[in-house]
């Protein structure tokens, strides 16, 4: 208990704290003119205020993963405590908050975007793509999940579910960001405070308490920590799908300083979120065996539906089952809406044509939305786990893309390339073990993945050289001049 209550209280200060370092780093200035003024469209671009544009935020990034993630992350035990603290305060909210701020000073853009300024053409093009599959793949898995639970509590089938879903995933991706999302997801985003806070008061009444602090591998399947654990574990923690997301809002800021409240605040209000279930999933079921036992009879929703039954009686129950359909599926338009936007920026860079605004939205919708729709009759698991591999690439690439940012405007570059660095290793020897990788040995994929890392910092240390040079070269001059 005293574990699950340290980490909460760290999280909090590493708000009050951290964040504020990172924003000092970083450098607002409120007499900047933000993009949700000087690019007001009616459509993406318009001024919101920062607490709904927080909530909505939280509602986007989080959905059910920092749900379904920690309550398979509890299967650790509390050393998945340590991952979700660390991991949120010096790299998932860093990341969300360079992702958001980062793209408010280049007039909202998208991270592909945001990639090929600081990383290059090539990298802008592949990271596209990248994040368009992963896109698809999130609105998939958060349409089939909440299809499936709404077939067996309805006399309604799949098929249909799957019909409506998807006929309000096309107008929440392509209305006016205050006409659903604005009015209806801050609400949405307050149920799925209450629904964690509920939870995290009722643990205390459990019948065994929260384990305190282990550095053993709890796991009953003997998977390792390294680098497992922080694939299972990325919404809580960090996840690359949020650099797709802080974009929709960094064009409603109203003003710099509103930039860690929406993005890093946000971030730690999901390391929260996900703090409470990783413990609920640890504490409730009294050991990490059983838990995988009630995991493998239903899932993650059914630990969930139980633990919520139980803990808060029926109300828990109709507040559970509403937060696994719903914040799936609002999860899942946001994801649309982004793969609209940043098919608009490729198709405008590679025809030199504007594919931005009302008229067109409606087009770019439907290739991105047919490629959903198939791939939900694919199994839900095989989903989902090329949706967390594939999230921890873009978490990475956004981690770099935020250091070379730093070390091009001369500031303290290493507040991100530490966790880039970090996550290079993670998602290097993760593919190479995985199963839907290269299902390696695990001692080969770990000298495989350092190999991967060496060649990824060989890069790095290349370009802070040339940086210097060019910066020493633009010394030389003006001392001439």
């Amino acid at each position: 208990m005293v574990t699950f209550i340290a980490s909460i209280v760290l999280l909090i200060v590493g708000y009050i704290v951290y964040g504020k370092v990172v924003e000092r780093i970083f450098g607002i200035n409120d007499q900047n003119s933000t993009p949700a003024y000087t690019n007001n469209d009616g459509l993406d671009y318009m001024p919101m205020s920062w607490w709904k544009a927080s909530l909505i935020q939280l509602l986007n990034i989080a959905g059910t993963g920092p749900i379904f993630g920690a309550i398979m992350g509890a299967l650790y035990g509390p050393v998945a405590f340590i991952w979700i603290v660390i991991g949120c305060i010096f790299a998932g909210a860093v990341h969300d908050y360079f992702s958001g701020m980062i793209s408010l000073r280049h007039n909202g853009a998208q991270f592909p975007t945001l990639v090929g300024k600081y990383l290059g053409g090539k990298m802008k093009f592949v990271t596209t793509i990248v994040s368009i599959i992963l896109m698809v793949l999130v609105a998939a898995a958060f349409t089939a999940a909440p299809a499936q639970l709404l077939t067996q509590i309805t006399p309604l089938n799949s098929t249909t579910w799957l019909v409506i879903i998807f006929a309000y995933l096309i107008l929440a991706a392509i209305l006016p960001i205050n006409k659903i999302i604005g009015r209806v997801y801050p609400i949405f985003g307050a149920i799925l405070i209450f629904m964690a806070v509920s939870i995290g008061i009722g643990m205390f009444f459990f019948d065994h308490s929260i384990p305190n602090l282990t550095l053993s591998n709890l796991h009953p399947g003997e998977m390792p920590i390294w680098p497992l654990l922080m694939v299972t574990i990325s919404c809580g923690a960090i996840s690359g799908f949020h650099s797709t997301q802080s974009p929709i809002l960094a064009r409603t800021l109203k003003k710099e300083s509103e930039g860690r409240k929406v993005f890093y605040g946000a971030m730690i209000g999901e390391g929260v979120i996900a703090m409470i279930w990783a413990a609920a999933g640890m504490t409730f079921f009294g050991s990490t065996g059983a838990l995988q036992t009630a995991l493998a009879a239903g899932g993650p929703a059914g630990v969930v539906n139980e633990i919520s039954i139980t803990t808060l009686g029926a109300f828990g129950g109709f507040i559970a089952i509403l937060g696994i359909v719903v914040l799936p599926i609002t999860t899942g338009d946001t994801a649309l809406r982004s793969s609209r936007m940043m098919l608009a920026e490729l198709l405008t860079q590679l025809t030199k044509k504007d594919f931005h605004g009302k008229g067109k939205v409606a087009l770019l919708i439907i290739p991105v939305l047919g490629t959903t729709l198939y791939l939900t009759t694919i199994d839900y698991s095989f989903l989902w786990r090329y949706v967390g591999g594939t999230n921890q690439i873009v978490a990475a690439v956004m981690l770099w893309t935020a250091a070379m940012y730093l070390v091009k405007n001369n500031k303290f570059h290493w507040i991100c390339s530490i966790p880039a660095l970090f996550m290079t290793a993670v998602v290097s020897t993760y593919f190479f073990y995985a199963p839907e990788g290269f299902n390696l040995d695990y001692r080969i994929s770990l000298i495989l993945g350092m190999v991967i890392w060496l060649a990824v910092l060989a890069w790095f240390v290349w370009q802070l050289i040339k940086h210097k040079r060019a910066n020493n070269y633009a010394d030389s001059e003006l001392k001439v001049g």
